[in-house]
């Protein structure tokens, strides 16, 4: 390994969850936050719960909602550029 150039690893760094739960795991960072963890997360405590962290889902629809409207400008313009295009050729003759 080359010297003076790995991060100092912090065996005792502070991570705390989002459900307030506090913990010690071994980082180059000294505190870590989480949104899960074993004391919050579904599959440990056996409780069904919809785990849709910073609006996910509404970030997705407004991304399609962008294309969509993207899509229709790109078609608009497609379309003036061809009757642009047809007008001038029959003003040519």
């Amino acid at each position: 390994m080359k010297k003076d150039i790995h991060p100092n690893y912090n065996p005792k760094a502070k991570a705390t969850c989002a459900c307030g739960a506090t913990f010690i795991v071994g980082s180059v960072k000294d505190e870590l936050r989480t949104e899960l963890c074993s004391q919050c997360h579904p599959f440990f405590t056996g409780k069904k719960k919809l785990v849709d962290t910073a609006g996910r889902v509404d970030r997705f629809r407004a991304r399609v909602e962008q294309a969509k409207k993207v899509k229709a400008t790109k078609a608009v313009s497609k379309k003036k550029a061809k009757i642009k295009v047809i007008e001038d050729t029959t003003s040519e003759k």
